[in-house]
């Protein structure tokens, strides 16, 4: 046990006072093996005793005096019960009075105070004590002024002593125990930050999804680059915390940043920091995100909206692991992976110019593309179950989504993608709460407008007596059939959108008689 550390614990600092200015005494530690820390070191605060002095400078007497400590040692590693403070008189007849240190239920050492009389020496005492400091070590300290400087400490004083060391050895044991608990929600955080973005906790099963899986799986355990592109909505960054935290820096700071949140000055300052006095309200250095960042990786999102000067920077950091911070002359070295992420066409705006076609091809070098919802339907019924089953509060009755809802959020094209998705589901548990199916009705007017243009209902054409297996395939067949028309027949674009294959698409059209698509559709599907 590093007994350092508890050196620049404020209570041992005011106890070590206290014992000085009261007793004129020195607090000190020995391990779980009877080494006192400080004179191992060579440590050896010189204390008022001058006997204790004279001994504990000399090889001899500096191995009785350890002697000494260590039978008080073996009286409390003999019994964990023993938790008091106890007293043992050392080589010198002086007396030592030491508490336990227990931390977790082991014994790892004890603080202790050494070097005082019980009562003032007698004539006899005084003689015996001087010869016997005698045989250790030359003298040339007047021994008859030691002797009348001897510390005592009457009964009362050793019970306040006692009192202090028990509550010192107390302290400690709570600031261990606070350490470990400190310790074990990191783990528990870590492990949790870990199971959080496993791949498998991504939601899709779609082949498009499939596909970004694959590629999440060969780039985590490299350090190259990658650039995420996608619409706003679909999961870029959920997709570089996956990455990070099954990667060998997983261990390392995660970083995040949207480059359209600041303007240049505060961006820039954001990225690389700043010097005191760099600008206006520098009050102080500040470290960088990339600093921040050293060891891990950093998530830049929205990195198409950078500007052309901080592209600049962004590429040195990204060829030398180098950059300056705003105001500075001596530029740092960082170890960082970046991730960017946009929903912009890069290469569009490198043709453009408004984007550093070299940054361009140093940022993409393994580039993953997230698919817009409305591109994997098949994945709408495993997300809207995922979606129901987070955010479904305790003594809710909501079991699900009818189908006429169902129906409406499939036909939906998402433009906000997963997060949509997943506000859209929040906003129909919150008002359907109470019913065990939730309605159409309930959903937003904006979705509802969009699927049903002119606010027509739906259902429209669909019975609302009779048995719900009639009333199921009447709504299919409708789907079905305004599907084909928006679709212009392209079958294997209606499957993808409804979610299901798209044979079984075929068996539906034929059962509902349906197949009178145009000529050539099929060839075009």
């Amino acid at each position: 046990m590093d007994f350092e550390k508890y050196q620049n614990l404020h209570t041992i600092i005011m106890l070590k006072e206290v014992i000085r200015k009261w007793w004129q005494a020195e607090l000190a530690f020995a391990d779980k093996h009877g080494v006192v820390q400080e004179w191992q070191r060579g440590d050896i605060v010189p204390p008022p005793n001058d006997f204790c002095r004279l001994s504990l400078l000399s090889k001899e007497g500096g191995r009785r005096c350890g002697q000494s400590v260590r039978v008080l040692h073996e009286k409390f590693k003999g019994s964990k019960r023993v938790r008091r403070a106890l007293t043992h008189e050392c080589h010198l007849n002086f007396t030592v009075i030491g508490a336990p240190l227990y931390v977790d239920n082991e014994y790892e050492g004890l603080l202790f105070i050494q070097g005082f009389a019980r009562q003032p020496l007698g004539e006899r005492e005084a003689q015996v004590l001087k010869a016997q400091i005698r045989e250790l070590t030359p003298v040339d300290t007047d021994l008859d002024r030691a002797v009348a400087r001897v510390p005592v400490m009457e009964a009362s004083e050793l019970s306040k002593l006692a009192d202090l060391l028990e509550f010192a050895v107390t302290e400690i044991a709570n600031y261990e125990a606070e350490l470990s608990r400190k310790d074990e929600t990191i783990t528990s955080l870590s492990h949790e930050l870990s199971d959080r973005y496993k791949f498998e906790k991504i939601i899709g099963r779609s082949t498009a999804m499939t596909e970004v899986f694959r590629l999440m799986e060969k780039v985590a355990n490299s350090d190259s680059t990658v650039l995420i592109n996608g619409e706003s909505g679909t999961g870029k960054e959920l997709v570089a915390r996956a990455i990070h935290f099954n990667g060998p820096r997983k261990d390392k700071p995660f970083v995040v940043q949207n480059c359209s949140a600041f303007n240049d000055n505060l961006l820039e300052s954001a990225l690389f920091g700043h010097t005191r006095g760099s600008f206006t309200g520098a009050l102080r250095d500040k470290k960088g995100l990339f600093e921040v960042a050293d060891g891990g990786t950093f998530f830049l999102d929205e990195v198409g909206d950078m500007s052309p000067a901080l592209q600049v920077k962004l590429l040195r950091v990204l060829q030398e692991g180098t950059f300056i911070p705003v105001g500075g002359t001596h530029s740092k070295e960082v170890d960082v992976r970046v991730i960017a992420a946009t929903h912009k066409d890069l290469g569009e705006l490198v043709k453009k110019g408004q984007f550093r076609e070299d940054l361009y091809y140093r940022i993409n070098v393994i580039r993953l593309h997230l698919p817009a919802l409305r591109d994997r339907r098949e994945d709408m019924a495993i997300l809207i179950d995922h979606f129901l089953r987070k955010h479904h509060r305790e003594n809710q009755r909501t079991r699900g989504l009818s189908p006429e809802a169902l129906a409406i959020l499939n036909a939906y094209p998402w433009p906000g993608n997963i997060r949509e998705l997943e506000n859209e589901i929040e906003r129909l548990l919150v008002l359907g709460g109470d019913l065990e199916m939730i309605p159409p009705d309930l959903i937003s007017s904006r979705i509802r407008d969009v699927v049903i243009p002119g606010g027509s209902s739906l259902m429209a054409p669909v019975r609302t007596t009779g048995k719900l297996n009639e009333a199921v395939e009447a709504l299919e067949r409708e789907m079905i059939q305004r599907g084909l028309a928006r679709t212009q027949y392209n079958k294997s674009r209606l499957a993808r959108e409804l979610g299901i294959s798209r044979s079984n698409l075929i068996l539906k059209i034929a059962k509902y008689g349906l197949d009178r698509g145009p000529e050539g559709a099929e060839a075009e599907d």
